[in-house]
């Protein structure tokens, strides 16, 4: 019976997994200094949530992430991240409520604007429509207001009932 709890539980997990977006940081442009790029207004116009991926895709020869506090970020403090990411190609998953803050520890990075601030919210703000006034003309290019790949395939108690019926007959 232990097993088989425990064997539920995780089924549970992989199915909140399921559920998350993966986002792009910085969309094409991905995480450089070259650019301009405005994380700030990035993650302004993104609705994250618990079990979304954040991915940072750099070259790891010029950058790196690093995992700060909130007082880290505004002083563009490196001496001591929660942790620092190198590859090049770092996957994070959001497993928690509140302001997650990362920056590039390259002296001078964090200074010119390399750096971001990802909020999950307590009581996630349901995607609004744009304004007329907000939608690009037609023919021009704008920020997608949500580039993030919100893959939620798994919808209603049905699937995830389904999903775990199939993680139980493989398992047991």
């Amino acid at each position: 019976m232990g097993a088989l709890m425990m064997l539920m539980m995780m089924a549970t997990a992989m199915v909140k997994l399921c559920d998350g977006a993966a986002y792009k940081v910085g969309d094409s442009a991905g995480w450089t200094t070259i650019g301009n790029v405005d994380y700030k207004q990035w993650a302004a116009i993104k609705t994250f949530q618990l079990g979304d991926t954040i991915m940072f895709q750099y070259n790891a020869q010029f950058h790196n992430v690093m995992h700060v506090t909130h007082a880290e970020f505004r002083a563009c403090n490196t001496t001591s991240p929660k942790a620092t990411y190198t590859t090049g190609n770092d996957s994070i998953t959001l497993t928690n409520h509140g302001h997650h803050f990362f920056f590039c520890g390259v002296p001078g990075h964090c200074q010119a604007g390399q750096k971001v601030d990802i909020n999950v919210p307590r009581n996630p703000v349901s995607a609004q429509t744009p304004s007329p006034s907000a939608i690009p003309a037609s023919g021009s290019q704008g920020p997608s207001p949500n580039n993030g790949h919100r893959p939620r395939t798994l919808k209603g108690s049905f699937a995830k009932l389904g999903l775990l019926t199939v993680v139980l007959a493989v398992c047991c």
